[in-house]
């Protein structure tokens, strides 16, 4: 009587279901979030961020700024608005979600802060100066070609 399923050695018995397991994977639908990397806009147009990794966290690093943001970061204390990190330490806490500091330059202060991604071409930016409390949100919208 040949073996049975359950009395066949393990290790013979892997291989296939690594195999299967491997196939029903692939055959599901992909429900990752789109990624976050890339260039995004804020809502007024005035600045553009580029998020990338940095170490084992994501940041976003100003890339464009118009005149009056610089001026208005200058003003916070910020004297080179271009090149500076607005999003700092961020970690992903859930599928689209990100948690760590955002700089707001126009007032020289690092706050509390969450990204979430919308979708492929929006991300929802929060911000708290006390969590839960004093908090604003913004609409970012993905730069899509070049200037």
């Amino acid at each position: 009587m040949p073996p049975s399923i359950a009395t066949e050695p393990i290790m013979r018995r892997l291989p296939a279901t690594v195999f299967l397991v491997a196939l029903i994977l692939d055959s599901l639908p992909a429900t990752a979030a789109p990624p976050i990397t890339g260039t995004w806009r804020n809502p007024a147009g005035s600045v553009e961020v580029a998020m990338a990794p940095c170490g084992a966290r994501l940041c976003g690093t100003v890339v464009w700024a118009n005149d009056r943001a610089k001026d208005d970061a200058a003003n916070g204390g910020t004297d080179r608005l271009v090149g500076t990190q607005l999003f700092r330490g961020l970690e992903t806490d859930g599928p689209g979600h990100w948690s760590g500091e955002v700089f707001v330059p126009d007032l020289g202060r690092t706050v509390a802060g969450t990204l979430e991604l919308v979708d492929a071409g929006t991300l929802e930016v929060a911000g708290c100066v006390v969590p839960g409390l004093l908090c604003q949100n913004q609409t970012w919208t993905r730069v899509v070609g070049r200037r």
